[in-house]
């Protein structure tokens, strides 16, 4: 809990509140379903939770925007996310129901009204968002192929309505297509841990 409140050290009580309750509640569901790896579940808040909030260091998201998690896992980036732009909606999907129940469980728990969860492929999610969100998941050319027709026209922030995706180690042939659209952010640009010495923030508009 100590590395969010060092990067983020305006952090309101209620927020801290929810953060430091996460690790409890990992620890707690880990060892019923495997969210997280059992040899990573040590490393939640530098792994999952910090790595979550590196998108905090490309944008604010503005209240009532609508964000979409596809293939959440465990609630990453969402959860942190969420807690830390309480005016923002997040909508989180998953295709395996037993970590979206978890999650529901999780989201219960943290009292967080602003999320909602369902397990479903995101191809067939008929609504549109301002952003969409994801760790990895798949391709990245994979990935926007998916999300296709998922990103609302109209735009409300500075920078356009598009993809933020949460990538590590070599991103080459996933920017083949995308070099000339993409804009890449190092996250140890903003965070300091050899952890996120290869780990990458892909912006996409759309």
């Amino acid at each position: 809990m100590q590395i969010i409140k060092k990067y983020f050290p305006n952090l309101q009580p209620s927020q801290i509140e929810k953060f430091a309750l996460l690790e409890e509640l990992y620890h707690y569901w880990n060892q019923r379903i495997n969210l997280i790896s059992r040899k990573d579940i040590d490393n939640l808040y530098l792994h999952h939770v910090l790595h979550s909030l590196s998108i905090v260091k490309v944008i604010n998201f503005e209240p009532l925007t609508r964000i979409l998690d596809v293939g959440t896992g465990g609630g990453f980036p969402g959860i942190p996310l969420s807690i830390f732009f309480p005016g923002a909606n997040f909508h989180l999907v998953d295709s395996i129901g037993k970590k979206i129940k978890v999650v529901e469980e999780i989201i219960t728990s943290l009292d967080l009204k602003n999320v909602t969860c369902e397990q479903t492929r995101v191809e067939e999610l008929k609504n549109r968002y301002d952003f969409i969100i994801s760790r990895a998941v798949t391709t990245f050319p994979e990935f926007v192929s998916w999300i296709q027709g998922k990103i609302n026209k109209t735009s409300r922030h500075k920078i356009h309505n598009g993809i933020f995706y949460l990538k590590g180690g070599d991103i080459d042939d996933d920017l083949k297509t995308f070099r000339n659209t993409a804009t890449i952010f190092d996250i140890s640009d903003y965070f300091e841990e050899e952890f996120f010495a290869t780990k990458k923030i892909i912006y996409l508009p759309l």
